[in-house]
């Protein structure tokens, strides 16, 4: 059962909308798998996103992977990870992505951080933006909110979803500055100890 802070979170909010509010999202039709995006990826140096293999307490729908590559299902997230929501018009999350990737590098191998580009209709400026913050972490894409649709309660960005190891998950307020508040969030909501690098 997914778990939230406050019941605010509960509320499905529509900060970044990929469609006219008036339509429907199957009205709405974002290819985040071109020529171009995929050389956008590449000159980002971003990963491939997960095979799966967990049984996480999120929706179960396929999303693609932001400029192409194995799609998948958040479903399928092997815990202890952290999944990141965020979206290239979003201040905060430019703000955090550095923070986020250098916690990638030191404790990926520990908590893996997994990107979901989020009711974002423009794919090209968010493989932009992880070049430019350095984001080499995987992330998923779902421009036309299908996670919303399937029950998934994000109120406003950035957001995070803590997997545990038995696919509990918890729902926290992004925003964060450095390393360090990472690790801490981490080792309290997935109840983890984090094995500190040397350095």
């Amino acid at each position: 059962m997914i778990r939230t802070a406050a019941p605010a979170l509960l509320a499905i909010a529509v900060l970044l909308t990929g469609c006219d509010q008036d339509q429907a999202a199957g009205a709405c039709d974002v290819d985040v798998d071109t020529g171009e995006l995929r050389d956008l990826k590449a000159a980002a140096g971003m990963a491939d996103c997960p095979d799966g293999g967990g049984e996480a307490d999120l929706p179960d729908v396929e999303i693609p992977c932001l400029g192409g590559g194995t799609a998948g299902s958040l479903a399928e997230i092997q815990g202890p990870a952290i999944v990141n929501f965020w979206a290239s018009n979003c201040g905060p999350c430019r703000k955090e992505m550095p923070a986020l990737q250098a916690f990638s590098e030191e404790y990926g191998e520990q908590v893996p951080v997994i990107g979901v580009d989020f009711l974002d209709t423009y794919p090209g400026a968010a493989l932009d933006l992880a070049q430019r913050t350095g984001a080499t972490y995987p992330s998923y894409a779902d421009p036309c909110g299908e996670l919303q649709e399937e029950g998934l309660a994000v109120a406003g960005l950035p957001v995070f979803a803590f997997v545990t190891e038995d696919g509990a998950v918890e729902l926290k307020a992004g925003g964060v500055d450095s390393v360090a508040e990472i690790v801490e969030l981490a080792e309290k909501w997935l109840d983890v100890e984090i094995e500190r690098t040397s350095s």
